[in-house]
């Protein structure tokens, strides 16, 4: 199993890349499923859950091409061409969906294309219980028969998907996106109300338009889509990922650097970059980019995470990295996730000085992070301890990076070019 090593004190220099969002790339991949046409995505990064989701979709009956080079046209990243001409097999077994929740993102097109699923309770990194009820109350509001079996959702729509009004008792990135593709082949008008509003959804719906869905309120809380008999096939670039860019921001924060961002989008990441600021952290725009460094020291400041535009949760764990070399104190309070501090205890093996307080964190600024073996328990965390390595003094390995290549692209080479002392070690 692969380790991380990092020796810290290296300040980063130099430009960064960002990758195409992991979390924009898996629903517009499952998307596939709701046409017969090809849709070709460029700017996918090659992370571990995108190879996940290409073999589920294959065993769907997804015929799966790489097209081009990455580089062409403009494009950073893989481009695939994905062609559902028929679908085989409406099962998604275990042993496929066991490693990714995001695999539940199959039922809503599977169901819309053919009228019948049988999708395995998703797995996943382990932040709190995340269930799915919210994805089956949506579909039972469409029309579909729902059981429960072995582990397994059985799913029916024998007379197709029926437009329906149905508003979220709370946010879901996941739940919308799987009612969103469905209710774009149901019979008649849906609305959705209270959905989530992240960059990820507006690119599904962005690219579901031109498919020719027809979708208005992209950006708001609420989603009118008029279903249609079919949809066509299409070309799509993904989001740049904004989680990516806000974590190599952190990362020249901590590390005292100063780096260009190229690619990312500054108002999607716009809550964080505020915070950043307050921390006393320089953000500018650049052509093609944003160059982060920092001025003087850190200072600790409160982050509070919401569904966007706020604070995503998905930065949390390396903001509590950040602050806690910061000078004074700073409260994190964690509102989308029950069990997002699993990083703090290994944190506090390098030194921060973290107490858990209910669903917040309170963390003191210490002097210096000592390196220390740590082990990652799911994918932020692991960002989050990559960060700490960086500044600390001596050497940190971090264990289980399996989590890590779910969601960062080549990080170790990326950090590497700016000057981290980091290297992956096969063991």
């Amino acid at each position: 199993m692969d380790k991380i090593l990092i020796k810290g004190g290296s300040p980063l220099f130099g430009c960064i890349q960002i990758s195409g969002a992991k979390n924009a790339a898996l629903p517009l991949m499952a998307a596939s499923l709701l046409t017969d046409a090809p849709i070709v995505l460029h700017n996918l990064p090659h992370l571990a859950d995108i190879s996940t989701m290409a073999n589920l979709l294959t065993h769907h009956g997804v015929n799966i091409s790489m097209t081009g080079e990455a580089g062409d046209g403009g494009h950073t990243g893989r481009a695939l061409k994905l062609k559902a001409s028929k679908i085989k097999n409406t099962t998604a077994p275990y042993e496929l969906v066991r490693r990714m929740r995001a695999s539940i993102l199959v039922l809503g097109p599977l169901l819309a294309r053919t009228g019948e699923a049988r999708v395995s309770l998703p797995g996943g990194c382990a932040i709190g219980a995340r269930p799915v009820d919210l994805h089956l109350k949506g579909l039972s509001q469409l029309g579909v028969k729902i059981q429960m079996e072995e582990g397994y959702v059985t799913a029916s729509a024998p007379h197709g998907l029926k437009g329906t009004k149905f508003t979220f008792p709370i946010v879901s990135v996941g739940a919308t996106e799987n009612l969103l593709m469905a209710a774009c082949l149901a019979n008649g008008e849906t609305v959705l109300t209270n959905v989530a509003r992240e960059p990820e959804v507006g690119d599904l719906a962005e690219c579901l338009i031109k498919m020719g869905a027809k979708i208005n309120g992209i950006g708001t809380d609420t989603l009118v889509i008029q279903g249609q008999r079919t949809l066509s096939g299409t070309e799509h670039i993904v989001v740049p990922d904004r989680i990516e860019a806000g974590t190599y921001a952190m990362a020249a924060a901590l590390t005292g650097g100063d780096i260009i961002l190229k690619g990312p989008r500054m108002e999607l990441l716009q809550a964080v970059l505020d915070k950043l600021g307050e921390a006393g952290v320089s953000v500018q725009k650049t052509e093609g980019g944003i160059q982060v460094k920092r001025n003087g020291k850190l200072k600790g400041v409160d982050v509070m995470t919401e569904p966007f535009p706020g604070f995503p949760t998905d930065l949390q764990a390396q903001m509590t990295a950040l602050m806690s070399i910061a000078e004074g104190a700073a409260m994190i309070t964690e509102s989308i996730f029950e069990n997002r501090f699993m990083h703090i205890p290994e944190l506090a093996r390098m030194g921060a000085n973290v107490t858990v307080h209910g669903a917040s964190s309170l963390v003191r600024g210490v002097g210096e992070l000592i390196g220390a073996p740590v082990m990652a328990t799911d994918l932020r965390a692991s960002a989050s301890l990559v960060l700490a390595g960086l500044v600390a003094k001596g050497e940190t390995t971090v264990n289980r990076v399996y989590h890590i290549d779910s969601g960062y692209e080549r990080i170790e080479e990326k950090l590497a070019a700016c000057g981290a002392n980091i290297e992956r070690l096969d063991v």
